[in-house]
């Protein structure tokens, strides 16, 4: 699992990859973004497959705050990533979110 954070200058926004390897999502077949940037809508943002099995998604979003998001494998196993800036408890799942940190914004 990886995520890589590049902030656009010209759009005031950060472009941000999430990479979920083959291995990392248990030989699922499909995936998806999920989170507060989808409104929560399962499947909102598939991930693009390569080769290799490895999911990735692209998404740009404004700085300045923190999102809680997962990862839907094959449409009914949810997955955090374990390389995301934190973790917060969810009562409706009843289970942690993990959380992407924008809040730092580079000059």
């Amino acid at each position: 699992m990886a995520i890589e954070k590049k902030y656009v200058k010209s759009k005031k926004k950060f472009k941000v990859t999430f990479t979920l390897s083959a291995e990392e999502s248990g030989g699922a077949t499909s995936a998806a973004l999920v989170g507060e940037f989808t409104r929560w809508m399962d499947g909102a943002l598939p991930m693009k497959r390569d080769k290799q099995g490895n999911f990735r998604a692209v998404v740009e979003l404004p700085g300045g705050r923190r999102y809680a998001f997962r990862y839907l494998l094959d449409g009914s196993r949810w997955e955090n990533d374990w390389k995301a800036d934190a973790y917060r408890y969810c009562s409706f799942a009843a289970a942690d979110n993990s959380i992407l940190d924008l809040t730092e914004i580079p000059s």
